[in-house]
């Protein structure tokens, strides 16, 4: 069928006059991206309109031929930094002779294909215009543009307009209403626009301290309270920050008495000074290039980072680890608090241990009064809760541990079509949930374990809001196949038809979800524990096959975990029960056994597992690192951090086919090795990861020689640890394997809801 060819003269140039209708779809909500067309239709020439729907931009364009085609390929080329656009639809129109170009107002009745913008950090253009103190918003907290500030979390319902967010109730002064209208100036309709006569207003409440809104007494006492050594909870874009001195042993010991945080790792906030904002950082950690490439990523996420030996930080911000987490300022308000304090600063998410970040000033003030000392509120609401997100170079390539504020809703394509909508609700640990449909899926930002209430409250919103937002509702969902996780327990009582996954078969799905080019598998499904289809905790699994047809052709010598979820706090317990099991005697145990052997005998209380996490946890005990836990993983975390780089001796782990026929690796000969004194810790630690690596090649060596090639994946918590993937990646990639990890979604139970997702279809 040939094109037909609209063309009308036009009465200006004589030239014919044609006309285009284009949609486009991606990322173009809240990014300027209708300004950005505006005058770019100006800058050749055409004339028309430019209009939100609900989640696209409709363009109307007509002019010279040459022009159009210009408009065109410079409406993807140059678009904002921070639009991400699609061209959906394009076709030849009847010229309508149109005056001039505008941009109409927002259609909320069209079908919709949303795009929900992430939260953006603060730009140059508005840094600058925070620094300078001729300008009317000269160190105004809340400055923003259309190319920065908060979007997911203010966000209320779309289209993106201002009455649909929660600066609703924030009238505009004369001057902003000027720059918000105007299609030339970069503010025109950036939704959070404000400014010191109009917007947002902090205030600073502490004990004998008056409360006055004024931002500039606000700061100023915050700061006082900060050098001073208080703990300050400060409200930021998706929830509030404990922060307190980086450098103040005191004020760090308080803030871990009272959270109560005794151990886990405390992030930190740090100026942004030098040409590239990362002057500062390099006082404190030793960068490589990908370090820096995400430091100073749009999403300005936590980067886990080497700590130089003296760097002025206190040693308890991350005891017992050679890596830090450090984030650069995100916020004019984190800029200005980070500017006049003159230092790092830390900023730690401000919640009750486990739950989401809080986001309401009563709830803080109310819940978190045991722990902060000072809280720094502002009225601006925040309509649902982003913690930081989490990066970890592993491999090469930074890798997201926690997915949050600037790289959440996460948006991704799917490598088939769903027949309908599907609502995957994760894993009962670092929670999130997905919403999927067509091709296309969205990840949920973090939302944390789902013991405590207030977790399963922002759980049901966070599900609510994304069928919202993105105007599609679920009409199955899937869950994780354990049948007393919290979000497996909802999902039965939802209404609607369920479909349960097996918690490995999800990890290894969402590893073959980012690599759809692979048709057959090997993927190494290690973690903590999670239900298997025999009934018992898995936790080491080796998985043939692909999503849907996933077979257990391997695992770790299975044992018992006497205490049954106690283990995973308190790895003297699966240090005892591996040495019960291999019936060599434990001496240095620090607690009394007898009660725990007597339950151990009678399989009271303990659930068999094949779990290498466990494993890691028996191994930090038996080395005389750790006996118990007070965050999750730590007794790994600083087994790994006692390795070095050096070549590590390897002990052999028997291979062999068990009674179910698979390929099982035994852990046994790593006890002696792992309690001989005679050897210093490091030697013990790099040698126990040496060892599972060789077990990892083994493996895939015998499962190679029965089914021929395959490419080996690596996915589940356990491949956080950067020492054990990486020398497992170069180990298994010397072999001649094609060796994948994850790279866009992380590895952990966070990104079990997406895995369910690619499991689901697979099954359809």
């Amino acid at each position: 069928m040939t094109e037909r060819n609209y063309s009308r003269t036009d009465p200006d140039s004589g030239a014919a006059r044609q006309a285009l209708r284009l949609t486009v779809s991606g990322r173009v909500q809240g990014v300027g991206f209708r300004p950005f067309v505006y005058r770019l239709a100006h800058q050749f020439g055409l004339h028309g309109w430019v209009r939100n729907e609900a989640g696209t931009v409709e363009i109307w364009v007509e002019g010279e031929a040459s022009a159009l085609e210009a408009f065109e390929q410079a409406l993807l080329e140059q678009a904002p930094p921070l639009a991400r656009p699609k061209l959906a639809t394009r076709s030849p129109a009847e010229p309508q002779a149109f005056a001039t170009f505008e941009i109409l107002p927002s259609r909320a009745d069209a079908p919709a294909r949303i795009h929900v913008p992430p939260d953006y950090f603060a730009c140059d253009d508005c840094l600058r215009e925070l620094r300078d103190p001729d300008n009317r918003r000269y160190r105004h907290p809340f400055i923003n543009c259309t190319q920065c500030g908060p979007r997911y979390t203010l966000i209320a319902k779309l289209p993106y307009d201002r009455p649909n967010t929660g600066m609703a109730a924030f009238a505009m002064c004369p001057e902003c209403r000027r720059e918000y209208e105007n299609p030339l100036d970069r503010r025109f309709h950036a939704e959070p626009v404000a400014c010191p006569a109009c917007g947002p207003r902090l205030q600073f409440v502490a004990p004998g301290i008056a409360t006055d809104r004024d931002n500039a007494a606000a700061l100023t006492q915050a700061v006082a309270a900060l050098r001073a050594g208080k703990i300050v909870a400060v409200k930021g874009i998706g929830g509030y920050h404990l922060i307190c001195d980086a450098r103040n042993d005191i004020a760090i010991a308080r803030l871990r008495a009272k959270k109560p945080r005794p151990h886990k790792p405390l992030a930190v906030m740090v100026p942004a000074r030098g040409a590239d904002g990362l002057e500062a950082v390099r006082e404190l950690a030793e960068l490589t290039p990908e370090h820096e490439q995400w430091l100073r990523d749009p999403v300005r996420p936590i980067v886990l980072v080497p700590k130089k030996p003296h760097a002025p930080l206190s040693p308890r911000i991350a005891p017992g680890l050679h890596e830090v987490g450090v984030m650069l300022p995100y916020s004019p308000l984190h800029h200005l608090l980070l500017d006049d304090f003159g230092g790092p600063l830390v900023a730690t998410s401000g919640n009750v241990s486990g739950e989401p970040v809080l986001t309401d000033n009563d709830d803080v003030t109310q819940r978190l009064a045991h722990v902060a000392e000072a809280f720094l509120h502002h009225d601006r609401p925040i309509q649902r809760p982003a913690d930081d997100p989490v990066y970890r170079v592993i491999a090469g390539f930074a890798r997201p541990l926690r997915h949050g504020r600037g790289s959440a809703p996460l948006e991704l394509t799917l490598p088939f079509k769903l027949s309908k909508p599907v609502l995957a609700v994760g894993g009962h640990m670092k929670n999130t949930v997905a919403l999927a449909w067509d091709d296309r899926i969205v990840v949920s930002p973090h939302i944390g374990d789902l013991d405590a209430p207030r977790s399963l409250t922002v759980f049901e919103q966070v599900i609510t809001d994304l069928q919202k937002l993105y105007g599609v509702r679920a009409e199955s969902i899937v869950s994780d196949a354990h049948p007393v996780y919290v979000s497996s327990r909802w999902a039965r009582r939802a209404g609607l038809p369920v479909t349960p996954v097996l918690h490995h078969y999800a990890h290894a799905a969402a590893l073959a979800g980012e690599h759809p080019d692979v048709a057959n598998w090997l993927v190494f499904a290690w973690d903590g524990v999670g239900y298997g289809a025999d009934g018992t905790l898995w936790g080491g699994e080796t998985l043939l096959g692909a999503p849907g047809r996933w077979q257990r052709a391997g695992s770790l010598r299975p044992f018992y975990l006497p205490g049954g979820e106690k283990a995973g706090r308190e790895p003297w317990r699966s240090a005892l029960s591996l040495c019960w099991e291999a019936g060599v005697e434990w001496k240095q145990c620090p607690e009394d056994p007898m009660l725990a052997h007597h339950a151990w005998r009678r399989r009271l209380n303990c659930p068999q597992t094949t779990s290498a996490g466990r494993l890691f946890d028996a191994a930090a005990a038996l080395t005389g690192l750790h006996y118990r836990s007070s965050y999750e993983g730590q007794g790994p975390m600083l087994l790994e951090a006692a390795c070095t780089e050096d070549s590590a001796h390897a002990i052999p782990l028997p291979l062999a086919r068990n009674r179910q026929g698979l390929w099982e690796t035994d852990w046994a000969p790593l006890l002696p090795f792992l309690m001989n004194q005679k050897l210093t810790v490091t030697e013990r630690a790099d040698g126990f990861h040496a060892s599972l690596v060789r077990a990892m090649v083994a493996q895939a060596n015998a499962l190679r020689e029965e089914h021929g090639e395959l490419a080996v994946g690596l996915g589940g918590g356990v491949f956080q640890n950067r020492v054990l993937t990486e020398r497992a990646f170069a180990a298994l990639r010397e072999n001649g394997f094609d060796v994948r990890l994850m790279h866009q979604v992380p590895c952990n139970d966070a990104g079990i809801s997406y895995g369910q997702i690619v499991e689901y279809q697979s099954r359809v």
